[in-house]
């Protein structure tokens, strides 16, 4: 994977690639301009963490996003939840299709913070500590990692509810439980070393 499409996927203000010139009734192109750019950038964020892969994770929030422009739901009540519900399903849709059941870890590509001249010995505990990270996450169930990541990533309960499909008041004991599993898993992991 290159610098380039990682840089696509976390850059905020990326322009869209989408042709907007075929209408659908009851999203305009202001509106479905204002929703690209504020759901974007962070879709991508989280499905590469979901998928491993930036510019695979791209290449599902756009066809999220073209879902939504072609053929919009009726009742379309919060769009940020319906966009990330759609992109997660394509996520793992397009993941069962390319085979790509291995670990996280092995399939997640080096997605590391850019640094100024960090340390040989802090760029190796860094990279153990991803390592040890990917592996807890890698443990989880794919809704309980799923519910973390959307919760780290500044999700609310009710839109975590919606993108994994459960009821509003069962997204605490979710998060609780995977938070549990997490850390024993993180724990572990650590203890090996």
């Amino acid at each position: 994977m290159s610098q380039k499409a990682a840089a696509n996927c976390y850059r905020s203000e990326r322009k869209s690639r989408l042709d907007l010139s075929e209408g659908v009734a009851g999203i305009t192109e202001a509106s479905f301009r204002a929703l690209f750019e504020a759901h974007y950038a962070s879709l991508c964020r989280r499905l590469a963490l979901l998928m491993g892969d930036p510019s695979l994770a791209e290449d599902v929030v756009q066809e999220a996003f073209l879902k939504l422009y072609r053929s919009p739901p009726a009742e379309l009540t919060n769009p940020g939840a319906w966009l990330a519900r759609v992109a997660v399903n394509l996520a793992y849709n397009r993941l069962r299709r390319e085979g790509r059941r291995g670990p996280l870890e092995a399939r997640a590509g080096a997605q590391e913070a850019v640094q100024t001249a960090p340390s040989p010995e802090e760029e190796l505990m860094a990279k153990e500590k991803q390592v040890q990270v990917r592996a807890a996450l890698t443990a989880l169930t794919a809704r309980d990692r799923l519910a973390l990541i959307l919760r780290y990533s500044g999700y609310s309960y009710a839109e975590i509810a919606a993108v994994i499909g459960v009821a509003a008041g069962s997204v605490g004991t979710i998060l609780a439980r995977a938070q549990r599993s997490f850390r024993l898993a993180y724990l572990a992991k650590e203890g090996m070393r």
